[in-house]
């Protein structure tokens, strides 16, 4: 090995020794392992923020030597909450981290990924957050997970928002308040807001970053998934109202436009002109817009994933559009849940693995 290379290594290995991992993550099994494996690999300062697992995962942990943030139930159970007290224990554990890599417990981290995302970071001290490519591990084992690991394949540069996976300077977080614990969904974007404001950037370089894997296999899931992320839009989308960068306006207008605007449009026009034919214009928009999503799709991509993909993508207007009416219906539960804060527990191995 060169004496350049050697240098390299004692850099990276410098950088590495100021970054802590926090890991979040509920009843994930052994996907859990495979992620607190390869973050004790890389780094020494992690900490897990478990929300409630009922399948062992804490005891797995602290089986690893991993320091365990334990969140009742009785509190939301929410990522936000989980890359809060998280954050909150690593900072007071090692204090001496610049950076903390944030992870979903169903992703594994890319060897080379801390000493890329450090580097870059040092590189430009504005830059407050910085992340990569997150990547499904079986992205033909399901039609759905094609589709989110497209939905991960975003532009390369000065980014507005970043992922549940983002490597962040623990300067910014801290200035910035940290995640709010009360936000069910699209908790890293309004965080990224509030960083913007402050003068912080936000990049996304081109480098793998982790591999995640989202086991959805069928639509019922999807669904689920599509519901939670409406929820998450109304949600942010109340929080930001008022900071001039409002979150989530064109998701949550075509939610409502496609399931709930358009078909009283049609049913009126159907109404004044007394004619029941007027309401077929409704099926006629809904594959007029599916055929402008299966284009979209372009030619890269086989024939029959095109068709599926416009039809899932239509359907989860319906499922978005649920989310945000449950937001509305339930607000002031989920306001009050939010404000109970529930118990948290820090667990530490007795030995270290």
């Amino acid at each position: 090995m060169s004496h350049m290379q050697l240098e390299n290594l004692e850099v990276a290995k410098t950088q590495v020794t100021q970054i802590g991992i926090v890991v979040i993550g509920r009843n994930e099994g052994e996907r859990l392992l495979l992620s607190l494996g390869a973050a004790k690999s890389q780094c020494q300062h992690v900490v897990y923020a478990d929300s409630a697992s009922t399948d062992g995962s804490v005891e797995a942990a602290l089986g690893m030597g991993v320091t365990v943030v334990c969140l009742s139930a009785d509190g939301l159970l929410t990522a936000a909450r989980g890359r809060r007290a998280g954050f909150e224990q690593l900072v007071q554990d090692a204090p001496e981290c610049r950076f903390v890599q944030f992870i979903d417990a169903d992703c594994i981290l890319e060897e080379e990924w801390l000493a890329t995302a450090s580097s870059f970071l040092d590189s430009r001290k504005e830059a407050g957050v910085v992340c990569g490519r997150r990547y499904e591990a079986f992205p033909m084992a399901s039609l759905y997970h094609r589709l989110i690991d497209a939905e991960w394949d975003t532009p390369i540069g000065l980014a507005k928002a970043c992922g549940g996976d983002a490597l962040m300077r623990v300067e910014a977080v801290r200035s910035a308040g940290s995640f709010r614990a009360d936000l069910v969904a699209g908790e890293e974007p309004e965080l990224c807001t509030r960083l913007r404001a402050a003068g912080w950037e936000i990049w996304r370089i081109d480098a793998p970053m982790t591999e995640h894997d989202a086991k959805i296999s069928r639509l019922r899931e999807w669904w689920k998934r599509s519901e939670r992320g409406g929820l998450g839009y109304a949600q942010a989308r109340a929080a930001t109202q008022r900071t001039g960068q409002p979150l989530y306006g064109r998701q949550i207008a075509s939610a409502l436009f496609w399931t709930v605007i358009l078909p009283l449009l049609v049913a009126a026009a159907a109404s004044l002109e007394q004619d029941w034919r007027v309401l077929l214009l409704l099926p006629a928009l809904y594959m007029l817009q599916g055929c402008r999503i299966f284009v979209r799709r372009g030619g890269g991509t086989d024939f029959a994933f095109r068709v599926s993909a416009a039809a899932v993508m239509m359907l989860m207007k319906i499922a978005e559009a649920k989310g945000i009416f449950s937001y509305l219906v339930g607000q002031k539960k989920l306001e009050a849940r939010a404000h109970r804060n529930g118990e948290v527990r820090v667990l530490r191995p007795t030995a270290r693995a």
